[in-house]
């Protein structure tokens, strides 16, 4: 199970920008094309999500069972990115936009591996079991049993 689908991710492509990312020849048949560009998705977002697993694991068992939206968004972000990396990404052009969002992602998935933010999932070592901890004997004597000695 990936952190996102590919149908979230299928949303995020143009239908103009399909037959470039599937390869050379133009297909007119839209059942053809979708067809094409789902494997293509399906490794991307596998990609995407071992590229993000690869950070969280710093931090967090890996799969994550519970998915934060914020990391289903990095997930279809990068997978965008993956895709249309494949075919080259204009830094002039509207294929910026790919480019600065996949560099968001890495950016905030690489201060989620500092420990500088929480995704909100369980942690393996919480700030309980990883602090400071003493136990003593029950105290013997207070204020008032010292009292006049």
């Amino acid at each position: 199970m990936g952190y996102c689908s590919a149908d979230e991710v299928r949303v995020m492509i143009k239908d103009d920008a399909l037959n470039a990312l599937i390869g050379d020849e133009y297909i007119d048949d839209e059942a053809e094309r979708e067809a094409k560009i789902l494997p293509v998705i399906q490794e991307a977002i596998a990609d995407a999500d071992g590229e993000i697993d690869g950070y969280l694991a710093k931090r967090y068992p890996v799969p994550l069972t519970l998915i934060p939206k914020a990391i289903n968004k990095m997930s279809k972000d990068i997978a965008v990115y993956n895709i249309f990396s494949r075919v080259g990404i204009d830094e002039d052009g509207p294929d910026k936009n790919y480019l600065n969002r996949y560099q968001a992602a890495v950016k905030f998935l690489q201060l989620v591996a500092e420990g500088k933010v929480d995704i909100g999932v369980g942690n393996t070592q919480s700030a309980a079991t990883t602090g400071f901890s003493a136990r003593s004997s029950p105290r013997l004597f207070s204020r008032d049993s010292l009292k006049g000695m």
